[in-house]
């Protein structure tokens, strides 16, 4: 099957990343403490893995789905993705990022007593950190917690992986590492996710901004590595297969 031209491939990656960021942070600033029926951490964590997987199959099969500028640098790391189509990629998604929490702002604002001072779900450690946890604890979670989704996009979409399953694996996957990340950083292995609610909440959020565009991208690219060494066919297996 050709690929879709570039830019209609950059308008699927901003929307998808604009539905994770509306999506995700929306449950969190809109439902996860709403009197008596919120929804809670499992709740926002089920809704991130929610738009990851939804999205997969909405707009997989034009631009793979990356939503991310980490999961794409892993691709191109990995030898999945090329490298010259990065920043076609990325603005796209921290456009898109950016566009989903100007729309979630719109939304929240308009009930009375709101305050962005909230942070608009932003990512943070030390005293922004959802638990109190510091910088380097923020910085392990995001790297170690990005080098597993990455991993597991890379070994769910890997040819030799069961077909048609890869957007429940990592839609499950993004769920699974906000139930553990978000007391430490409130979530982010997603730069672009960051890059949206920390434009407009500014401060602070701009400060520390810089944690979660380096601790995902380092985790993706760590990630990469690994799968190629480990999920690498020997010879003597290639030749087999060959020969059957």
């Amino acid at each position: 099957m050709d690929r879709m031209p570039l830019q209609k491939r950059a308008i699927a990656e901003f929307l998808g990343t604009f539905w994770l960021v509306f999506g995700g942070c929306g449950s969190a600033v809109l439902a996860a403490a709403f009197p008596q029926v919120g929804i809670g951490l499992l709740g926002v964590s089920l809704a991130f893995g929610l738009t990851v997987l939804t999205m997969a199959y909405a707009i997989g099969h034009i631009s793979g789905c990356h939503l991310n500028p980490a999961v794409s640098v892993g691709l191109a790391v990995g030898g999945r993705f090329p490298a010259s189509e990065l920043p076609a990629y990325i603005i796209a998604q921290v456009a898109g990022g950016i566009a989903g929490a100007g729309v979630l702002l719109s939304i929240a604002s308009g009930k009375a007593g709101f305050d962005l001072s909230g942070g608009l779900a932003s990512n943070g450690y030390a005293e922004h950190s959802p638990g109190g946890y510091s910088m380097m604890a923020g910085l392990t979670a995001e790297v170690v917690l990005t080098f597993f989704f990455l991993l597991i996009i890379l070994g769910a979409t890997d040819k030799r992986a069961p077909g048609g399953f890869a957007p429940i694996a990592i839609g499950l996957g993004l769920t699974l590492i906000h139930l553990i990340g978000i007391p430490v950083t409130n979530l982010s292995v997603n730069p672009a996710r960051s890059t949206g609610p920390a434009l407009f909440v500014g401060g602070w959020a701009i400060e520390q901004l810089w944690l979660f565009w380096v601790a995902p991208v380092a985790g993706a690219a760590l990630a990469a590595i690994v799968y190629n060494f480990v999920a690498a066919e020997e010879p003597a297996a290639k030749a087999k297969a060959a020969g059957a």
